[in-house]
């Protein structure tokens, strides 16, 4: 241990045949001096130079912190915050993987929203103020990646890449596209972090339209977590940053918020589907619905993709809808399978019920059942949202809804709390399993060597830096960092 201790002069006598046979003395002088005199922030900030050297060769985790919940009577999406641009800005945008393009609110937007029922401050990007800006011309093959997936427009008046996007919601956004960097929270193994940069084409709002400009729920965009390639985890992967593939647990509680990462979360319990090829959503093949065990008499065509059917999962989307074949079979499933002292009432056309102790003492379980023997288990907090009470009873009704000439099934906010959801674009499939969101979670990320890295993001969303010292892990480095803070402390007694 003493003679690894920083306070020791090392020297060493290297024997190598030269031309005549004399050997060869290489002595290695001390960067620092051996008085003491030297803090341990300097070494610390030395070493961490290195690490930030060593790590550059190998991908990490991206991470992103998560606010907001999906109780729609609170805040109803989950968000996260990105900043853009030298100075940084931070942005505060919704998660959706339902769509591909990241954008933002620009200082130029006619509609916007100024201020948020969220308690969040918003700003607008301005392509002007950052020095690394650039807006992309049509003739940029970006834009052409764009227009392939229905993802951008180009204007010959002007150059310029456009877009102009509608959503499912009936709201809408149109703008155009610059380069710019985006600001990266990265951790590599052993839950060490380091902050780089990357650039991202991304949307800069002008004009907005519908639920976007109202004011109770506004953030400052959406972050598309599609995959095409105008997504930013196509883009980032495509620069060797980060993994193709992505990882999120959002926390059904009422303090809501969770973990996002690029990455893999690693869980033993996690079940994986096969995508849908060539769709431009998340598609599963979702094959049947069981009740307490019993499977619908559902036809399964019912849930086959087509251009006006199919499943898709969607963080973007706060509840959840059945294929209008499927919802009145699955709602009489619900009622048939609960006491009959249950008291059962309409509201504002949902199925309601009424009751005085646990949802999950009354309420059956249910599983959605994919191609492959996948199953998504919901428990009836995935299926049922409280609304109020009456009389002290608690009104709890059916969360899944069902749209009027739809064969379309969402997998919304109220399906995807509470559960690890891995999209692994590489792999073309989707993986999930139940999970408590706060606690911590192992994360996987292909390096340069080809081997996979773990580290813990129990902790993550910017808590951690480098700065702040390195920070323990179930993965296997505790050994590691107790020899080295020994190390250290023999070197400065």
């Amino acid at each position: 241990m003493a003679a690894a201790a920083a306070a020791f002069v090392i020297s060493v006598a290297l024997l190598a045949a030269v031309a005549g046979g004399s050997p060869a003395t290489l002595t290695l002088e001390r960067a620092f001096p051996t008085n003491h005199g030297v803090e341990l922030s300097q070494l610390r900030a030395r070493d961490e130079l290195r690490h930030r050297r060593m790590l550059q060769s190998s991908s990490g985790v991206v991470d992103f912190s998560v606010q907001g919940t999906f109780d729609p009577f609170q805040v109803g999406l989950y968000y996260t915050k990105v900043q853009l641009g030298t100075p940084p800005v931070e942005f505060n945008v919704q998660i959706d993987t339902g769509s591909d393009v990241l954008w933002v609110s620009c200082n130029s937007c006619n509609g916007c929203p100024q201020t948020s029922g969220l308690q969040i401050q918003l700003n607008f990007f301005d392509p002007g103020s950052s020095s690394t800006s650039s807006m992309i011309a049509c003739s940029d093959q970006r834009c052409n990646n764009g227009k392939q997936s229905s993802d951008a427009t180009c204007s010959s008046q002007n150059n310029q890449c456009s877009y102009t996007f509608q959503y499912g919601d009936g709201s809408g956004t149109s703008g155009y596209y610059v380069s710019d960097m985006m600001h990266l929270n990265t951790i590599f193994e052993g839950s060490m972090t380091t902050n780089s940069t990357a650039p991202v084409v991304f949307g800069c709002s002008n004009q907005q339209t519908g639920d976007l400009t109202k004011s109770d729920r506004a953030v400052d965009g959406i972050f598309g977590f599609g995959q095409q390639e105008m997504s930013v985890i196509s883009q980032l992967s495509s620069q060797g940053i980060a993994p193709r593939i992505f990882s999120h647990c959002l926390k059904g509680d009422s303090s809501g918020g969770g973990i996002l990462v690029l990455g893999e979360i690693v869980e033993p319990n996690i079940v994986y589907t096969s995508l849908v090829p060539a769709q431009p959503h998340y598609n599963l093949n979702l094959q049947s619905i069981s009740v307490n065990g019993q499977t619908l008499q559902i036809d399964s065509s019912v849930f086959a993709t087509s251009n006006s059917r199919g499943t898709i999962v969607d963080s973007g989307t706060t509840l959840a809808y059945l294929a209008e074949e499927a919802y009145d079979p699955f709602v009489s499933a619900i009622t048939a399978a609960i006491p009959q002292s249950v008291r059962t009432v309409v509201s504002r056309g949902n199925q309601c019920y009424l009751i005085t102790s646990s949802v999950t003492d009354v309420f059956p379980q249910v599983s959605l059942n994919f191609a492959g023997g996948a199953s998504m288990i919901l428990r009836p907090q995935d299926y049922l949202i409280q609304q109020n009470s009456i009389g002290g009873a608690a009104v709890w009704c059916i969360g899944f809804q069902k749209i009027q000439g739809q064969g379309i099934t969402i997998l919304g906010d109220l399906v995807l709390k509470d559960k690890i959801v891995v999209y692994d674009l590489a792999g073309q499939r989707i993986g999930w399993a139940n999970y408590d969101c706060s606690l911590s979670v192992n994360v996987s990320a292909t390096t340069g060597t080809g081997r996979s890295e773990f580290v813990n993001a129990g902790e993550i969303g910017g808590s951690i830096s480098l700065r702040d010292g390195l920070k323990l892990t179930k993965t296997g480095f505790l050994a590691f960092f107790v020899h080295l803070t020994l190390i250290y402390c023999f070197g400065f007694l």
